[in-house]
């Protein structure tokens, strides 16, 4: 299989990971439009929703209630999109959460290393 987050997943590439356990790895995205752009992955591949289980999309959305907490108390965030594709509109097929932050003023886009200083 030829996954780019599962490559991720297994260490063959490289992320800027905020958080990890068994489950979940959370990293932020290499291309982002918004400072602290982050997304959740489960370790095993899941095509998309219909694949994914239960047990599992519970632990994605406590992670994200977790990183939501973490960007508000580190990067300041006003507001929280989850975004979640499937099927053709799907980049990467490979279930994932993305948590894109709003800001009630208007951020420069920071050098993804400095965002990853921030929260980790």
């Amino acid at each position: 299989m030829d996954c780019i987050f599962c490559k991720i997943i297994n260490k063959e590439i490289s992320s800027y990971t905020i958080y990890e356990d068994d489950i979940v790895k959370v990293f932020l995205d290499i291309n982002p439009d918004v400072n602290g752009h982050l997304l959740i992955i489960p370790k095993k591949h899941y095509l998309g929703l219909k694949e994914i289980d239960v047990q599992t999309l519970m632990h994605i959305m406590k992670t994200a209630k977790e990183m939501e907490e973490k960007l508000i108390n580190k990067l300041h965030i006003d507001g929280l999109t989850l975004i979640q594709n499937n099927g053709s509109v799907q980049e990467v097929k490979h279930y994932h959460l993305h948590l894109k932050p709003h800001y009630n003023s208007k951020q420069e886009l920071k050098p993804i290393e400095e965002i990853y200083n921030q929260l980790i």
